[in-house]
């Protein structure tokens, strides 16, 4: 697989091409004839992508939302053209984009596999003897008969995916997607797509976890903007999009452009206090408070909203994921702009430097996510008061624990295992 100078441009403001209502092309010529200084603006979501994957090598691609991830994806699927550069691909195929992509949903389970077969070439024969691995492979046996339609997203996931990497394709393309399975189904996918690869097989594996492509990539690529700006070992990579990270955790979080939701709230700033204090860092130990400022569209006040952030390791790992929803704060109603509070009493988090994303949502419709809102630097304290310091290479979450030895309870024990 071979990537030369590709860009891919879209026209922002521009009625869609192809055939369109009379009534749209009135209603745009007048909109040109009261502003004829309004044309359509250029973005370029892909600009020179350079590069190159061998045959049976494993390749990620990393980067913040909006930095053209899905877009190269869908140029190397041959879903659309680029607008300038070449690609040459040796081989078939076979990519999972989004949950449920190349699946007709008035078809059952076991035509969809019969389909996706023939759309990469495929004879009838060579596709029903992969037909029981795939269907063992998605768990979806009872449901093989049923239309696709009726199948919830998990099931549409899992037998997605079963039919991009069993029908043998020489290049397996998995984007993000893999996020919607449940842990054990994520396990049980990367280790297909370990398989694949030894197999011979190109992988090409987008993905926000960061410790995934860590594991599983032996090169892997940082876009930015639209741009390559990095390319190489795994290590070296991910190192450069943390420092990246790091930077961008500076920036008013009113001027971040990377935000995603439909913006009828917004986080405008974070504050971190103890006892009402702001503090630049808290200890391991140490009780803090998020402060997130926010406010919404209208300045009118909003009901049902769920706030919620996340922290991750430098890698990607997830540390601490916290909700206000699971802990039963249900706001029945928050105020056009104010601040939110999260409370975390003896911060678990060892000695390092955390990534802090935000999330709020009505209903489950996103409201404002912002990925690496800010940076959380955590100093080194003594969670335990025990006097004794963590070693530095443990990065696991401290607890509240005990121990404890009694004689005359370990006797009886004993006496009872004899017993039996």
């Amino acid at each position: 697989m071979r990537a030369h100078e590709v860009g891919k441009e879209y026209r922002l403001g521009e009625m869609r091409a192809g055939y369109g209502l009379l009534t749209e092309a009135v209603s745009e010529r007048v909109k040109r004839l009261r502003s004829p200084r309004a044309q359509p603006s250029e973005f370029w979501a892909l600009r020179d992508v350079s590069f190159e994957v061998g045959q049976g090598e494993t390749f990620g691609i990393i980067g913040h939302n909006g930095a053209g991830k899905s877009t190269l994806l869908k140029i190397l699927s041959r879903i659309t053209s680029p607008t300038v550069g070449e690609v040459r691909l040796r081989g078939r195929v076979g990519a999972l984009l989004e949950v449920g992509t190349g699946f007709h949903p008035e078809l059952t389970g076991r035509e969809n596999i019969y389909l996706n077969g023939a759309v990469l070439g495929m004879k009838r024969a060579e596709t029903t003897a992969k037909f029981d691995e795939i269907v063992s492979f998605a768990e979806v046996e009872e449901f093989m008969d049923t239309p696709v339609k009726r199948y919830s997203s998990g099931m549409r996931l899992r037998l997605a995916f079963a039919i991009a990497a069993h029908l043998e394709p020489e290049i397996l393309i998995i984007d993000e997607v893999l996020s919607v399975g449940d842990l054990a189904f994520q396990e049980k996918c990367l280790g297909r797509m370990d398989t694949v690869a030894r197999e011979g097989r190109t992988v090409l594996f987008v993905s926000h976890n960061l410790v995934a492509v860590r594991r599983f990539c032996q090169r892997c690529m940082l876009l930015s903007a639209g741009r390559n700006i990095a390319e190489g070992p795994p290590d070296q990579v991910i190192e450069q999009y943390s420092r990246g990270v790091r930077g961008e955790s500076g920036t008013s979080l009113v001027d971040r452009k990377d935000r995603e939701g439909t913006g009828r709230l917004r986080f405008r700033g974070v504050v971190l206090q103890e006892s009402g204090e702001t503090i630049d860092s808290p200890a391991t130990g140490q009780s803090f408070d998020f402060v997130l400022h926010y406010e919404t569209v209208d300045r009118r006040a909003l009901r049902n909203v769920n706030f919620g952030l996340w922290l991750t390791t430098e890698f990607g790992q997830l540390m601490l994921n916290l909700s206000s929803r699971e802990t039963g704060a249900l706001f029945g109603e928050v105020p056009g702009e104010g601040a939110v509070r999260c409370t975390l009493p003896r911060c678990p988090l060892p000695a390092g430097q955390y990534a802090v994303s935000l999330w709020a949502d009505i209903g489950g419709e996103p409201l404002d996510h912002l990925e690496a809102a800010f940076e959380l630097t955590v100093r080194e304290g003594d969670f335990f008061g025990s006097g004794q310091a963590r070693h530095p290479s443990d990065t696991s979450l401290l607890v509240d624990h005990s121990w404890s030895v009694n004689q005359a309870d370990t006797n009886a024990e004993r006496s009872a295992a004899l017993q039996s």
